[in-house]
């Protein structure tokens, strides 16, 4: 009877066992079940730039390549052609973008562009090189304060319209290489190059002259 009662609590035993490691088995599997699917839901949702953070690449200076877009108004956002520029002014107000990875580069003020179309015969000759068809583009940063270009009118030296900045009144002939004609500003202001990409116009090179204020602006 020993022997019988003893074969009889062993097994039972035995099967608690069992039960158990199969308990614990099937808790291990679930965990590592959940913790695969949260790490793919996590890979798979997860932007690849935090919220509040500019993408790579949007403070850099224009690049070559760089497609024009505008930077402000009803297009925002859409290519700049040559088609969207009316002859003699005003000019449009654009950000360099990456033509690979769609980053426009407005994470900083000084890469705003401005954008202006003009009689090539008025152009000086080395304006006309960075041009396409009359249109030319320059720093959008006055280099005195660091202010914004942002009004086109006639000039209080000339009977020409010129680009002024409405701070202090710089102001810049966009025919001779955007060189100073009026006000405190020290230089004139940063050139980019120019080129077509199927009809769209995108930088041809990097700003020449510097590019922003001789004060804090």
């Amino acid at each position: 009877m020993s022997s019988a009662s003893f074969n009889t609590s062993s097994s039972s035993s035995d099967d608690t066992a069992e039960t158990k490691a199969d308990a614990c088995a099937e808790q291990t599997r679930r965990a590592l079940l959940i913790g695969a699917l949260a790490t793919t839901a996590c890979l798979g949702c997860a932007p690849q730039v935090r919220a509040g953070e500019d993408p790579p690449g949007s403070d850099e200076r224009p690049q070559k390549g760089d497609l024009l877009v505008f930077s402000e108004g009803d297009q925002e956002g859409k290519l700049v052609t040559a088609a969207d520029l009316s002859a003699g002014g005003p000019p449009v107000h654009a950000w360099p973008k990456d033509p690979k990875t769609s980053v426009v580069r407005s994470a900083s003020r000084l890469n705003e562009i401005l954008i202006i179309r003009l009689d090539p015969a008025e152009l000086d000759e080395q304006t006309k090189a960075r041009a396409v068809g009359g249109v030319i583009a320059y720093s959008a940063i006055c280099s005195h304060a660091g202010c914004p270009v942002t009004a086109w009118v006639k000039s209080d030296v000339g009977d020409k319209e010129v680009f002024k900045c409405m701070c202090h009144n710089s102001e810049y002939d966009p025919r001779a290489g955007a060189q100073v004609v009026f006000g405190p500003a020290p230089r004139r202001l940063a050139a980019l190059p120019l080129a077509l990409a199927d009809g769209s116009l995108s930088v041809a090179g990097n700003f020449i002259g510097k590019v922003g204020g001789a004060q804090p602006g």
